[in-house]
């Protein structure tokens, strides 16, 4: 009976390693030259961290399991509450600002679909400690830095940004209660996911007035800050969320990367614990869901019985990703080739025991070295087999090591091959040579 992979779940054959291995070794590569320092925690949690502030989105999600405790447990479905709780563990000795980066394994118990998997791995970049705007703009520097890295252009994304605390001013100034601005946000980060007439349809039930939904659809559809203002009364244009956004799109002009972003007064975040500034990267052709997403969370460690303290973050899932660079032809270019040191090979009479010995000693001095498994195999089917692995070079165990102790090397890229004295191999080869 053969069993299949749960749906939503990869298995990862080497090939589908390498791409990967490929897209982390980046990401951690990329966060390390920005300053940050790397961080994990446990695959699972206590329930009630998640129900604490992640929004009903998440809660929905959960993979959640009870222990032979009976204590109620959830596989992490998103890392930054993790990140608070460890944070607030050692806040008075932890040295401010916080940089710091993680590329943790997420859970998801959702309906599998394209970019969207139930188990996925996401980078994770947060600055905790900065109040200023220029922590958000870094973030999004950092952002774009790996994402120019593997190839993207500005033809290809797009960093669309907006503010939370922006939305909410525009809310209260025309009317909507306090109380009704978490499920707003809800409904609201679901505009580009919706048909225009669901969507209208749904803000209708939760917004009666007529007039208000207009002016909600205003903001929502508004592209240019200069605009923001008017669409708010009179008495608030001069409010510090919209400085706040100028400011950051000033900080990335700076920075050289403005031409990747974009004001986009309809970019909400699902989570609740948004609090200022936050963004999503687009892909500028297609229907893909948001590359990534992030923004600021100023209550999140005091929500979790710590001090109040700013922070801004952003969460990139591989899923997405990938799917978009194999459609910009991207991964397969940018995927290192399978390099190898050493072939080793034996050509006349049965040499295996020093063809061993010779992969091994390579080995110990840090070099990739295989030998064949196929020991009736000719010589001319052995270089095949080492051309095919991408040999460097292949070292023959041959008449000469029977007769003179020599072996010869030969250069897979050239054909040109030279005797070597098996003793002074070793001496010749150090590992700063590789």
């Amino acid at each position: 009976m053969k069993i299949p992979p749960v749906k939503g779940t990869r298995d990862f054959y080497p090939p589908d390693m390498a791409r990967r291995n490929w897209i982390i070794d980046g990401w951690k590569r990329v966060s390390v030259r920005n300053g940050f320092e790397e961080y994990d925690g446990p695959i699972f949690e206590y329930l009630k961290m998640f129900q604490i502030k992640s929004g009903d989105e998440i809660v929905e999600q959960l993979f959640s399991l009870e222990d032979r405790g009976g204590r109620e447990l959830a596989l992490r479905p998103e890392i930054t509450p993790t990140l608070a709780r460890m944070v607030n563990q050692q806040i008075s000795s932890l040295p401010k600002p916080i940089k710091w980066f993680s590329v943790p394994r997420l859970f998801r118990a959702e309906r599998p679909q394209k970019g969207r998997l139930r188990e996925f791995f996401q980078w994770n970049i947060d600055i905790i400690g900065v109040d200023d705007v220029l922590a958000d703009a870094e973030v999004i520097l950092t952002t774009i830095d790996y994402l120019r890295e593997i190839g993207l252009t500005p033809k290809d994304i797009k960093v669309k940004i907006s503010s939370r605390k922006l939305l909410a001013v525009f809310l209260r100034s025309i009317g909507i209660a306090e109380n009704k601005l978490e499920s707003l946000y809800t409904l609201l980060d679901k505009k580009a996911k919706l048909p225009e007439d669901t969507f209208e349809k749904l803000l209708t039930e939760q917004v009666t007035n007529k007039e208000t939904v207009t002016k909600i659809l205003n903001f929502m559809n508004c592209n240019s800050i200069p605009d923001i203002p008017k669409l708010i009364t009179k008495e608030n244009k001069e409010f510090y969320a919209y400085k706040n956004v100028m400011l950051v799109f000033d900080y990335l002009e700076t920075m050289g990367v403005k031409d990747y972003c974009e004001f986009d007064a309809g970019i909400v975040r699902g989570l609740a614990y948004y609090t200022g500034v936050v963004f999503e990267v687009h892909a500028v052709e297609g229907e893909l869901r948001a590359i990534c997403g992030g923004g600021r969370y100023d209550n999140l460690l005091r929500d979790f019985g710590g001090p109040p303290i700013s922070a801004t973050g952003m969460g990139m899932g591989d899923c997405v990703l990938e799917i978009l660079l194999k459609e910009k032809g991207l991964l397969g270019k940018s995927l290192p080739k399978k390099e190898l040191d050493y072939f080793v090979a034996f050509a006349k009479g049965y040499g295996g025991g020093t063809v061993y010995k010779v992969a091994a000693e390579l080995r110990s001095r840090g070099f990739s070295a295989v030998f064949s498994y196929k020991t009736s195999a000719g010589l001319s089917k052995l270089l095949k087999e080492a051309s095919a692995l991408n040999a460097k070079k292949c070292v023959i165990v041959g008449q000469e090591y029977l007769d003179n102790k020599q072996l010869v090397i030969k250069d897979m890229a050239t054909g040109k091959q030279e005797l070597v004295n098996y003793d002074s191999l070793f001496t010749q080869l150090k590992p700063e040579s590789k």
